[in-house]
């Protein structure tokens, strides 16, 4: 699937907002992609998950692991998408959330097994803080993760994790320190619009 295919699937659906946003990362934005609009759309889900997995048909993959909320659906499609592995075992599709303190964590009874090889996917790249902590996590359950993947690269080429890492398109989307955001100094106020923020935004 081509980056311009992609860019008008977002743009038919509505997913590309215009407005003063506070990003996951905290850093502020007059743009913000949100998937969940594509990802609400079975037939785009299930396109967009074969393309990321298209990316990653030349390494072993176990597991697809994701961070909750916004990883989830995309993750599921790419663990879809992926063969069954010598042995004619599915691929997994499970996720990180966050607990009660604010940490990404495997519940649910999920797990890992020792030198399990996993891909992480995750819908938007702004500094890859949620994807290094999701890696972090399964590392320390004994994982492998050998490649990381996202449907949007937002950071301008910027992100650096300690795997490999694709995604299906960059958009160049200016973000910024709150206290450099030219947005907050002509008096604006940045909304929340992410799934995190959810309880502080009905």
């Amino acid at each position: 699937m081509k980056p311009d295919a992609i860019k008008q699937i977002l743009e038919t659906v509505g997913a590309v907002r215009q407005g003063h946003f506070e990003l996951t990362s905290g850093l502020h934005s007059g743009t913000y992609v949100q998937c969940a609009l594509v990802l609400q759309y079975p037939k785009y889900a299930e396109q967009l998950g074969r393309a990321l997995a298209a990316e990653f048909m030349d390494l072993r993959v176990d597991c697809v692991a994701s961070p909750a909320l916004g990883g989830v659906i995309l993750g599921h499609e790419v663990a879809r998408a992926i063969p069954p592995n010598a042995h004619g075992k599915p691929v997994r599709a499970i996720f990180v959330e966050r607990d009660a303190t604010g940490q990404l964590t495997l519940r649910r009874g999920f797990r890992v097994e020792p030198d399990e090889h996993v891909l992480v996917i995750e819908d938007v790249w702004t500094t890859g803080g949620s994807t290094c902590e999701t890696i972090r996590v399964l590392e320390e359950a004994g994982a492998r993760v050998v490649a990381a993947g996202a449907l949007i690269d937002r950071s301008g080429g910027s992100i650096e994790l300690p795997v490999r890492t694709e995604a299906l398109i960059d958009l160049r989307i200016e973000s910024y320190e709150p206290s450099d955001c030219p947005l907050c100094h002509n008096g604006s106020v940045a909304i929340k619009p992410g799934s995190r923020f959810a309880r502080s935004n009905p």
